[in-house]
C-alpha cells in the first residue's frame, strides 16, 4: 500500500478504500493485452489520467507496441494525452462510440483501429444491454473501468468531476473498478444528478419538466467490492484554449438570432426562448456569446457541454440555469469557474450523457438545437462524421439526439472551407451529402455566414431554391443552380421529379475536389 497524503485522505470518506491505496505505476499487473476496458471522462474532461499515462510510459519504455492493445470504451472524447498517446503507440484494438485527436483519427483512417460510432444517448443504454461485449469470450462485463472521482463519500460512492458521461454505466457493467481521486482540482460534490440505467420493459420515465428538475443522487454508487486500487491524481483536464471566434462565426450568430428574434414576435418562442442546444466550436461559441449580448433574459440550457462563453452567458445574468453533461472549459475558464464557485453552483447540473441526451427529454422540453455539420445537401440532408463520404472526422456525437428531436433543429456552418489550393476550395452547401448523418426529415433550418434558410413546411424543389438563395458562397451559387435546374428538368420528364437528382453528376464536386483540391469544376 501507498502513503497516503492528507489531501487524498480528506476526499475519500470511506476508510476501507483507503487501504487500497496505491501508485499508479503498481497497477500495470492489472492490465492484459485484448482487454476491455472503461473509462469516466466527456469531451476531454474528467477522464483518468494516472494510469492511461502510466500504461503509455510501460509500453513505450518495454517496446511493446501492438502487442498490449485495448477495447477502449468511454462516454465520448478523452484527453489528448492519454488516449490520443495510445493511439500513436498502438494500444487501441477497438475504440467506442466517439473520439477527437490526430493519432486516434489516423489510425481509424489507416484501418488500424476498429470504431463505429453511435448517438451518445444510446451508447450507455446499448452497453447495459451487452451489445458490447456479447462476443467476449470470458464473461459480458468489462475486464476494468477506471473512472476519475473529485471525492469517494462515506457509502464508498463516487463524485465525478467535470463530465459525468457514461460513468455510471460503465461501473454497472465493470467486473474491476479503479479509482483515480483527483486531489489537484476542487471536489464537484453537490453538481451531479445520477440516475442507473434499468432494463425493458416497463422502464420508468425522467420526471424532467424543466432544466433544473432533480431526479437523482449526488454520486455514482458502486459495489466497493469491485474496487482493485485507489491512485491519488494531481493532474487537471488538459483541455487548451478554444477555438476563436470569426467574422463568419459572428455572421452567422447575427441571423441566428435575428432569426429567433423573429420567433418570439410571431408567438412561435416565448420571450425567454426555449432550452437551448449548442455544440462545440468557434460557431457554437459565437452563438452564446451573441445571446449573451442579445436582448433575451431567463433563458435555460439544456445541453451536452458548456463552453467558456455560458460563463459569460452567466455573467451577463440573462442565462438562468444549464444542465449538461460535461463542463469542458479553457484553464482560463476553468480558473474563473472556481473563484466563482458559490456563484455558479446553484446555477448548473451535470447528467449522465443518457439523460442529457434524452430523446424524451429533448422533445418534452421543446428544446433548440444547434450543432455544426461538415457539409449539407440542397435538399436538406447532413453529414456531421465523414470526410468525402469515407473519411472518418470525430464521430457523430450527440448532435442527432437533439436534431431529430427539438423543437427547432438548426445547423450552422460556413458557407465554405479551404483546401490545400484555394481559400475557398471546399463548399459545405453540395448537390448530395457524401454521408448522411441527419435526414431531411429532422432539420428546420440551415444557416451560414452568407444567410439563413428557413425550410419548414416546404417541398423537397422548394427546399433546394431557398438554400441555394440563402445559403450557398457566390463563387457556388451558379454551379449549384445549374445543377439543380439540370435535375429538375430531366427528373420531371421521366417523371421521377420529387427530389431530382442526376445520378452520374452528383459527386462530380467532391471527385473533383480529391483529384485537384477544389471543388469548383467548370461544368457539369
Amino acid at each position: 500500500m501507498a502513503s497516503v497524503s492528507a489531501a487524498l485522505k480528506s476526499r475519500v470518506r470511506r476508510p476501507a478504500l483507503l487501504n487500497k491505496v496505491m501508485k499508479a505505476e503498481d497497477t500495470l499487473p492489472f492490465f492484459k493485452d485484448g482487454q476491455y476496458l472503461g473509462w469516466s471522462g466527456f469531451t476531454g474532461v474528467g477522464y483518468p489520467k494516472m494510469i492511461p499515462i502510466a500504461l503509455a510510459d510501460h509500453v513505450e519504455k518495454n517496446n511493446l507496441q501492438g502487442k498490449m492493445k485495448f477495447n477502449l470504451f468511454v462516454g465520448a472524447s478523452s484527453g489528448a494525452e492519454t488516449e490520443d498517446r495510445w493511439a500513436a503507440l498502438d494500444m487501441i484494438d477497438r475504440r467506442y462510440p466517439h473520439q477527437v485527436g490526430k493519432n486516434i483519427k489516423k489510425g481509424i483512417n489507416e484501418g488500424r483501429i476498429r470504431f463505429a460510432d453511435k448517438h451518445l444517448s444510446s451508447f450507455p443504454q446499448d452497453l447495459v444491454y451487452g451489445f458490447y461485449t456479447k462476443d467476449k469470450p470470458d464473461n459480458d462485463k468489462l475486464d476494468v473501468v477506471i473512472v476519475e472521482a473529485t471525492a469517494i463519500t462515506e457509502d464508498g460512492w463516487i463524485v465525478p468531476g467535470a463530465s459525468v458521461g457514461a460513468t455510471p454505466e460503465l461501473l454497472q457493467m465493470a467486473n474491476k473498478i479503479i479509482i483515480e481521486v483527483n486531489t489537484k482540482i476542487p471536489s464537484f460534490e453537490g453538481l451531479h444528478d445520477i440516475v442507473g440505467s434499468s432494463l425493458p420493459p416497463r422502464r420508468k420515465p425522467y420526471l424532467i419538466m424543466s432544466p433544473e428538475d432533480r431526479i437523482g443522487q449526488c454520486a455514482i454508487p458502486i459495489d466497493t467490492d469491485k474496487v482493485i486500487a485507489v491512485v491519488e491524481s494531481n493532474r487537471p483536464d488538459c483541455t487548451g484554449p478554444n477555438a476563436p471566434q470569426d467574422a463568419k462565426s459572428e455572421a452567422i450568430a447575427d441571423h441566428l438570432i435575428e432569426f429567433l428574434e423573429h420567433e418570439v414576435k410571431m408567438g412561435r418562442l416565448p420571450e425567454n426562448l426555449l432550452p437551448l442546444q449548442s455544440g462545440i466550436g468557434n460557431i457554437a461559441n459565437a452563438v452564446i456569446g451573441g445571446l449573451a449580448k442579445s436582448k433575451f433574459q431567463d433563458v435555460t440550457v439544456y445541453t451536452e457541454v458548456l463552453q467558456d462563453t455560458f460563463l459569460e452567458f452567466f455573467d451577463s445574468e440573462k442565462l438562468k440555469f444549464a444542465s449538461s453533461t460535461s463542463i469542458r472549459f479553457s484553464p482560463d475558464g476553468f480558473e474563473h469557474f472556481y473563484k466563482n464557485w458559490e456563484k455558479y453552483k446553484g446555477k448548473l447540473l451535470l447528467r449522465s450523457q443518457q439523460v442529457s441526451n434524452s430523446p424524451e427529454i429533448i422533445r418534452r422540453l421543446g428544446c433548440i438545437a444547434m450543432n455544426t455539420p461538415v457539409e449539407f445537401d440542397m435538399y436538406g440532408h447532413a453529414n456531421s462524421t465523414l470526410v468525402a463520404g469515407s473519411g472518418m472526422l470525430n464521430g457523430l456525437g450527440g448532435s442527432a439526439d437533439f436534431l431529430r428531436n427539438a423543437k427547432l433543429s438548426i445547423m450552422h456552418t460556413p458557407s465554405t472551407r479551404p483546401s490545400k489550393k484555394d481559400p475557398n476550395g471546399v463548399s459545405c452547401v453540395v448537390p448530395m451529402a457524401s454521408h448522411v448523418d441527419q435526414t431531411e426529415h429532422d432539420l428546420d433550418v440551415i444557416v451560414t455566414e452568407q444567410g439563413l434558410a428557413d425550410v419548414r413546411g416546404l417541398c423537397p424543389r422548394e427546399r433546394a431554391q431557398v438554400i441555394i438563395d440563402k445559403c450557398v458562397h457566390p463563387e457556388y451559387k451558379p454551379l449549384l443552380q445549374d445543377y439543380f435546374d439540370m435535375a429538375t428538368k430531366k427528373c420531371l420528364a421521366r417523371g421521377m421529379g420529387h427530389e431530382p437528382h442526376m445520378l452520374d453528376k452528383v459527386f462530380k464536386m467532391h471527385t473533383n475536389l480529391l483529384e485537384n483540391g477544389t471543388m469548383k469544376i467548370d461544368s457539369w
